[in-house]
């Protein structure tokens, strides 16, 4: 599966908040760095992140552009509330094999009325 089409799917199964579906996405050993947390290593990592995150908030993803160059495919998205990012996928034999995403922590957690860290 090329790269654009990956990201696509992986949308989809994002917007189903399917913890288990979207980390069959990703290599054993991928790694999913958002930038405003800590990288996390590992699909089983990976698939716990998605777990706790989609447990704690509603979230969609609106795709506002997806470019694919080679190996990577990059997501420009919204959510409903007005929050925007990007990500940053390389792709290597049809899995992901490491995401980068920015978009503001404070915002969201503001947006879904979660605590916001004092430290």
């Amino acid at each position: 599966m090329r790269p654009k089409e990956l990201i696509k799917k992986w949308i989809e199964i994002f917007n189903e908040g399917d913890a288990d579906k979207i980390a069959e996405l990703y290599h054993l050993d991928a790694i999913n760095h958002q930038v405003a947390n800590e990288p996390i290593e590992g699909r089983n990592a990976i698939k716990a992140m998605f777990s706790a995150e989609f447990s704690t908030a509603d979230m969609t993803c609106i795709p506002e552009n997806i470019f694919e160059d080679g190996e990577w495919a990059i997501l420009e998205w919204k959510d409903p509330l007005g929050l925007r990012g990007c990500g940053f996928f390389q792709v290597i034999d049809g899995k992901i094999k490491f995401q980068r995403g920015y978009w503001d922590k404070l915002s969201f957690l503001r947006m879904h009325n979660l605590p916001i860290p004092t430290e």
